[in-house]
């Protein structure tokens, strides 16, 4: 794998992974399955990414609102852009090629899943992820996938063509590709609000093993008082 990239090439494959993108995209795939196929398919796969989802939000309030993680790991949290693009690509793909042959549907999953950790590999490039924390996503992202290519892979086909849902999906991530959407602001209010802590813990600070967050009044305090405590 080629990773002698611009930057400004891994910017925009690292866009297509965040959520702002494939949120909507995993929703559209929700959509074509209860128009095309049944209920239950719908929300199988939106069951599965939930709960994902559910698992990758825990991590990273986890350590930002109590530090807790793996130092030798430096692992922070399972990676958001590496969850959603390595199970939301293969399924979308899947999703869009139900009547076609069988070999057809399978390469499709195989390309999503390239195309995902092709995301994951764009966190660790920008150093916005640690490996452990991509292989994390990626890994989750996979099993997320996988597990509802397996549910639907009988799936009868429906009246529904490729490329109506291939264009559709295609068109929510050009219109949404480099949306930006705050969800580690808001994941730190979060974590912030449950830990009672007035500041996160940051990785920089973090692999220090006895850092602990000081009292914003305590560190406010002049030097002479603190002399005189």
């Amino acid at each position: 794998m080629n990773l002698d990239l611009p930057v400004s090439v891994w910017m925009s494959i690292t866009a297509l992974g965040s959520v702002g993108v494939m949120a909507p995209v995993a929703m559209a795939v929700a959509a074509w399955l209860v128009v095309g196929y049944r209920w239950k398919y719908a929300l199988a796969w939106l069951g599965l990414l939930g709960m994902a989802s559910g698992l990758v939000a825990l991590t990273k309030i986890a350590f930002i609102g109590w530090g807790i993680g793996v130092r030798n790991l430096d692992f922070t949290g399972i990676s958001g852009h590496a969850l959603m693009s390595t199970s939301v690509l293969p399924v979308a793909l899947f999703v869009a090629l139900l009547p076609a042959r069988n070999w057809i549907r399978a390469s499709g999953v195989v390309a999503g899943l390239l195309f995902g950790v092709m995301v994951g590999v764009s966190r660790v490039v920008l150093d916005a992820h640690s490996i452990s924390e991509v292989v994390a996503g990626c890994a989750l992202g996979a099993l997320v996938a996988l597990s509802f290519v397996w549910i639907a892979w009988r799936a009868e086909p429906g009246k529904l063509s490729p490329m109506p849902v291939a264009a559709s999906l295609a068109a929510v991530v050009v219109a949404l590709h480099g949306v930006p959407v705050p969800t580690q602001h808001w994941i730190t209010e979060i974590a912030l609000g449950l830990s009672g802590h007035e500041r996160p813990y940051v990785r920089a600070r973090w692999k220090v093993k006895h850092y602990h967050i000081p009292d914003r009044r305590t560190e406010a305090r002049p030097p002479f008082a603190a002399a005189a405590a």
